[in-house]
């Protein structure tokens, strides 16, 4: 029998405990959630029930991924790892030339509207999990989505504060206030909300397992969409477009190996940061104070430095992950780490030569860790009106100037999206993610810090206050992180602004730690406090 290495005490406020179970579900919202449980009840496995609640999620929490997200995931099918890129690419008639002749001179393209729209790619990411690993038919998945789509559901606190802070800046896009300002405005905590919209497109969805989304009635709407508010989507870049799957890479930590996705996703960070937390006895230091975290910033921003310089599509980089991630060149890079001020730092060199995340997990011992997202809360605001596709504005995270992230057709642009996933000596841990733009790299680095060198339980970790790296010296620190630690980081130099939204700002994590081997007692699970879910299990 082998016990859990974690001291369970829970130091910090939290409205949630660690759930035990043989079989999990771990998401940012209940129906989510208990979607996914529903399934793994039908006799269902890990990649049915993540299929669900990814579905589900899609309706319950609209603020932060649709039926027109992107995803990726990271798989343990009880004998190896799968790594799945559903990231979308950008329409064929993207060029630099196409956004300068519409917007003159800039940077990226838009923010919002319908030409921030890449494909989306989450539901052909579930329909080739379904098929590769899935035990249950596709229809079956999508049920507990059409039902919460067409009988509504209650909207809760933290989904309803997102849905207004975001309903005046998005009110006059294309089919925003038809789905979302129902009464002219977003709904109330409590009230009821139904997507009727979406509700169509999922049954097609599920009719078809997915044919109708890229090769169908829901691709021609698309288009037609598209068409008409002066965007490039067509028909034929949702036809061609397919999913990858990817080799995970990896970094070894304190004994562990943490498994990321390869570019053009930001998951690179997290392993280049911890490579470089790896030659500091973080073990020795308190784990919430000021010289613990200024060494975690550092690390983060060294890792950063590198990552927005370098990583784009795999084809377009000029450095190969495997360069970034040289065990010598991140010693390196770690030896310009100073205990005693916080800096800014630049790129080096390597070469030698929006987001709702899920986890799921079965007595079989398949875990399965996925993420999904519409990028900054409602994507591109653009709502296609006959299914309710709210679609993402990925397509702003490409550069227009020349470099390896510049848009081009086809392209996939960087991505901020990331599942994660632990193991040991060949054998699976845990599978985990946080959610939240660049604070997902930061949050996986704050996490396993506590979890593998604290010794914290995952609740405990998800609990504890969270900084986030901005740029230069400049840093956010939740309202709850102590004041010594705060008053300790700006004196070796770290410019810190506190904040009290937790939402986007500091991330939200889901976690499910395996117990047992090589049999499988049980998981053990945490839920991050910051968002309405939860994790469930039998």
């Amino acid at each position: 029998m082998t016990s859990l290495p974690f001291d369970f005490h829970n130091p910090y406020p939290s409205i949630g405990l660690p759930l035990f179970a043989r079989n999990v579900v771990s998401t940012s919202h209940p129906a989510g959630a208990q979607a996914g449980l529903r399934m793994l009840q039908s006799g269902g496995n890990a990649v049915d029930a993540a299929i669900a609640a990814a579905a589900a999620m899609t309706v319950v929490e609209p603020v932060s991924n649709g039926l027109g997200s992107d995803a990726f995931a990271i798989v343990w099918d009880g004998q190896r790892l799968h790594g799945l890129n559903a990231s979308g690419r950008a329409p064929a008639l993207w060029t630099p030339a196409y956004f300068e002749a519409k917007y003159g001179q800039q940077s990226s393209p838009p923010k919002r509207g319908i030409d921030s729209v890449t494909v989306p790619g989450a539901v052909a990411g579930w329909t080739a999990l379904s098929a590769r690993l899935g035990r249950l038919p596709f229809a079956d998945l999508m049920q507990p989505a059409i039902e919460l789509a067409e009988r509504g559901y209650l909207v809760p606190p933290v989904v309803q504060q997102k849905w207004q802070a975001a309903a005046g800046e998005l009110a006059a896009l294309p089919g925003f206030a038809q789905a979302f300002l129902p009464w002219g405005r977003a709904p109330e905590v409590g009230e009821l909300f139904r997507f009727p919209a979406a509700a169509r497109a999922l049954r097609l969805i599920a009719q078809s397992a997915g044919e109708a989304y890229y090769r169908g009635p829901i691709a021609q709407a698309l288009e037609q969409f598209a068409r008409e508010h002066g965007g490039a989507l067509r028909a034929s870049d949702l036809a061609v477009f397919e999913p990858e799957w990817v080799e995970p890479i990896a970094q070894s930590y304190r004994g562990y190996t943490v498994h990321e996705l390869p570019p053009n996703g930001q998951g690179i960070a997290a392993l280049m940061a911890l490579g470089m937390l790896e030659h500091f006895d973080l073990a020795a230091l308190p784990v919430d104070g000021a010289a613990c975290q200024h060494l975690q910033i550092e690390a983060i921003k060294l890792a950063f430095a590198d990552v927005y310089r370098q990583v784009a599509e795999p084809s377009a980089m000029q450095v190969s992950a495997a360069q970034m991630l040289d065990p010598a060149y991140l010693a390196e890079r770690a030896r310009l780490i100073d205990r005693s001020r916080a800096q800014d730092f630049r790129a080096g060199n390597p070469v030698k030569g929006g987001t709702i995340y899920l986890s799921a997990a079965d007595e079989q011992g398949m875990m399965v860790s996925f993420i999904q997202s519409n990028y900054m809360g409602f994507g591109s605001g653009c709502v296609e009106p006959q299914f309710g596709i709210s679609l993402q504005n990925r397509g702003h995270a490409f550069g227009l100037q020349a470099g390896p992230n510049q848009v081009a057709p086809g392209k996939r642009p960087f991505h901020t999206i990331i599942p994660a996933f632990l193991s040991r000596a060949g054998q699976p841990v845990m599978s985990f993610g946080v959610m939240g733009a660049n604070m997902q790299p930061q949050g996986h680095v704050q996490t396993l810090v506590r979890m593998l060198d604290h010794r914290q339980s995952p609740q405990a970790a998800c609990d504890a206050p969270r900084w986030r790296f901005n740029a230069g010296l400049e840093i956010n620190v939740e309202a709850g992180m102590q004041t010594a630690t705060v008053q300790g980081l700006q004196a070796l130099g770290h410019r810190v602004e506190v904040l009290k939204d937790s939402y986007q700002d500091f991330g939200a994590g889901q976690f499910i730690w395996r117990a047992g081997e090589p049999a499988v007692q049980g998981y053990v699970a945490a839920s991050d406090p910051r968002r309405d879910g939860q994790a469930v299990g039998f």
